[in-house]
């Protein structure tokens, strides 16, 4: 059995897209601490010079709480600038018009949502859909053995192959028996110059649109 262990993400990237294909069993660690440096909250897009985070704020005294019960900093308009940023940045791409409309609602959604959570949630499994991409996964929360530690987790689970998060170092337990496999990025056309990889499933969806199953279909890892 393949495990995979992630956080909940915004806009995964095509490499946590990857294991969380090619996992049996999914499970997202929201009881862990969230960290400014995870993904939860943010993305990376494309950007002319290169690429650029774009960011959900998050209430100041919840940042030492588990990821679940951090709420949204709506003390300030967040959802405005982002999405003017998404317009600066993709308004040439191929499919941003349209996918704009419903991706603007999506975002402005938030403010319906006092955790980070369930907005986050929200956003991927909506990028996810637009993509045709359908995914089962459970949250640490609700698994009676859960734990942090992803070793003895994988062992009690009976999970064979364990992938983690990609470049998750920083923020999260890393196993001693976690897969390093090989993955080669796939290419896309970007509208900017140069290829950048690892951006998120934004980048994707608004420069591939209803094609971008020609390239999650083709994601592999390589043990």
């Amino acid at each position: 059995m393949t495990l995979a262990l992630l956080s909940p993400q915004l806009a995964p990237n095509l490499y946590d897209l990857a294991i969380m294909q090619q996992a049996d069993r999914i499970v997202l660690q929201d009881t862990e601490q969230w960290s400014r440096k995870s993904r939860v909250h943010r993305a990376r897009i494309r950007v002319p010079s290169g690429t650029q985070w774009i960011n959900i704020p998050v209430r100041t005294e919840d940042r030492k709480k588990p990821i679940r019960e951090v709420r949204i900093n709506h003390s300030a308009d967040w959802i405005s600038p982002l999405l003017r940023t998404l317009k600066y940045n993709y308004s040439n791409s191929i499919y941003y018009d349209f996918y704009q409309p419903e991706i603007k609602a999506d975002l402005e959604s938030a403010r319906q949502y006092t955790r980070l959570m369930p907005f986050v949630m929200h956003m991927q499994r909506r990028l996810l859909r637009f993509m045709d991409i359908r995914l089962q996964y459970e949250m640490a929360s609700t698994l009676p053995g859960y734990t942090s530690d992803p070793d003895r987790f994988a062992k009690r689970v009976g999970a064979d192959l364990l992938y983690q998060e990609y470049d998750s170092r920083h923020y999260l337990r890393q196993a001693e028996n976690k897969a390093e496999p090989t993955f080669c990025h796939p290419r896309y056309h970007q509208h900017f110059e140069q290829f950048e990889p690892w951006c998120s499933l934004f980048d994707v969806l608004f420069q591939l649109g209803p094609e971008s199953f020609r390239i999650t279909d083709q994601l592999t890892l390589e043990d």
